[in-house]
């Protein structure tokens, strides 16, 4: 069945949204912050659609939980990020365990190792790009029902091999190299 007419399409997808998406946001230390929990999968869909918002060049870090390792790259072209992060995706979601942080003179989107999604901003812009994205700002969000320290992600070839597609693809440096 698809659905026709003239809504938009954050208007759409409230329809089929878990009851759990929305996001907070403050401000503090002179940063603003919205944190988001959704489902594994959607924190991953957001956390690419959030990148399409970043100047065209940014800087990245990949710390790898499971094997300790950790990258950095710097001058890289937003775009071949969000690609290189989009074939990753389904690994990334379904195995957790690797925090991204795309970061501009300004702003830092975070993907953290237990899949929340932050972003951190000098202006309030995020508040009116997230809500536009049909996102709801609610005052507090439900906690994960699992979260899982450095020490508990086990070996996963899966996702290991989806970090090194990022690393590859974006020539990454290994941190202290």
């Amino acid at each position: 069945m698809f659905i026709r007419g003239n809504q938009p399409e954050s208007v759409i997808w409230h329809h089929f949204r878990g009851a759990g998406d929305g996001f907070v946001f403050g401000h503090r230390d002179g940063w603003f912050e919205a944190q988001l929990l959704p489902n594994a999968d959607r924190t991953v869909e957001l956390f690419l659609a959030t990148l399409e918002h970043l100047p065209p060049a940014v800087r990245l870090s990949v710390d790898d939980w499971r094997t300790g390792q950790q990258w950095d790259g710097a001058d890289l072209s937003t775009l071949d990020v969000r690609d290189a992060i989009a074939r990753a995706k389904h690994p990334l979601a379904a195995h957790a365990g690797t925090e991204i942080a795309v970061v501009a003179d300004d702003e830092q989107v975070t993907l953290t190792a237990n899949l929340e999604l932050y972003v951190y901003a000098a202006t309030d812009r995020w508040l009116y790009l997230l809500q536009g994205k049909g996102i709801r700002r609610v005052s507090e969000l439900r906690r994960r029902s699992w979260r899982l320290s450095r020490e508990e992600f086990r070996p996963v070839p899966a996702a290991e091999a989806a970090v090194q597609l990022i690393v590859e693809r974006l020539r990454l440096v290994a941190r202290g190299a």
